[in-house]
């Protein structure tokens, strides 16, 4: 049965409006010297464990925890976005600092596979592959993305090293151009409600399906979830055996766009070395401006990426089991079939 929309906009904590995030109390946190050594402890606690086997049990954060623990809440509950500055990015190798994000991602989900081989940590970074490169993916190139959400409940990043120029991160909330759209346009609300096609990624080729067909929009049981990609979309529609995208489907996709890049519905910052970022893929639409990265190899531009699930996800529409498997709440789900 289709979900109906909702004939009033959202007035939940997730319905921000550009700058507003920055100033919500559940944006932002650094880290203290205190927080600084309980890492480093539960770093040398995990010295000799395998990446893949540390947790939220053995990467004990004694006060620390109940932080990421509240942040976690604040994902689902609140603004769904929170940044923590602070990791002494000149203390870790690549390889430590590989650890400590997942060490502290643990605390607030499951990661969750990024590829058919299991990849859980994505090095997120100018791979110079070719854009017919079956391996070319939007985070391993330097070139402007546009606004998305990934296959996981959330999204984390750490800042190992910024480039020279450029890679500003862009911010906006789902639901407020959901709230926006009822009042402008809810006719094309209607449209975003109903499934489009999006198109197997070229590198989940663990999926068996050509593609597969999920809403951008929903309410299920109360709780609203967008979800996004339109490079998979268009793909989609490409296909010879496809009919044609509407013209009202793709002035929708357009008008979401518009309204994102709206300067008062967005934020823009540039996560520096250290700085992490979770975002709830439910309620936020993220993107990347181009960057030029420095001629040094030492000194490229490095994120990295972990997806995760978390326990306290809302259920979501079961049309999105395509591409997520479970629509339940707080159940594992999310991410790339293992081969």
């Amino acid at each position: 049965m289709a979900t109906l929309t909702m004939p009033e906009p959202l007035h939940i904590p997730a319905a921000w409006r550009g700058e507003e995030l920055l100033r919500r109390d559940d944006w932002l946190h650094t880290f203290s010297a205190s927080e600084i050594d309980e890492i480093d402890a539960a770093l040398d606690t995990v010295r000799v464990v395998p990446i893949e086997e540390i947790s939220s049990e053995n990467f004990s954060l004694p006060t620390l925890a109940l932080k990421l623990q509240s942040i976690q809440h604040s994902l689902e509950q609140g603004s769904g976005a929170a940044m923590i500055r602070g990791l002494p990015m000149d203390g870790y190798s690549e390889v430590q600092a590989a650890r400590v994000f997942w060490g502290l991602a643990a605390h607030v989900g499951t990661p969750v596979s990024q590829s058919p081989a299991g990849e859980r940590v994505f090095h997120v970074r100018d791979e110079g592959y070719s854009e017919r490169d079956p391996k070319a993916r939007g985070p391993s190139s330097r070139k402007r993305l546009s606004y998305h959400t990934d296959r996981c409940d959330v999204i984390s990043f750490l800042c190992v090293r910024q480039a020279e120029s450029g890679g500003e991160n862009y911010l906006v909330s789902s639901v407020a151009i959901y709230n926006e759209m009822l009042q402008q346009r809810p006719d094309l609300v209607d449209v975003l409600m109903q499934p489009y096609r999006y198109q197997r990624h070229n590198v989940d080729i663990g999926n068996e399906l050509p593609y597969y067909e999920q809403p951008i929009f929903s309410i299920h049981e109360g709780h609203f979830a967008a979800n996004l990609l339109r490079v998979l979309i268009e793909r989609a529609y490409a296909m010879p055996d496809s009919p044609a995208m509407s013209d009202v489907q793709r002035e929708a996709l357009d008008y979401i766009e518009q309204l994102a890049d709206d300067p008062t519905m967005h934020v823009s910052f540039r996560q520096q070395p250290g700085d992490l970022v979770f975002l709830n893929n439910w309620v936020t639409l993220h993107r990347r401006s181009e960057f030029v990265d420095h001629a040094e190899p030492n000194m490229k531009r490095l994120l990295l990426r972990i997806w995760l699930s978390v326990p306290n996800s809302r259920p979501i529409d079961p049309r999105f089991a395509g591409s997520y498997s479970a629509t339940e709440a707080g159940v594992i789900r999310g991410g790339m079939k293992v081969l």
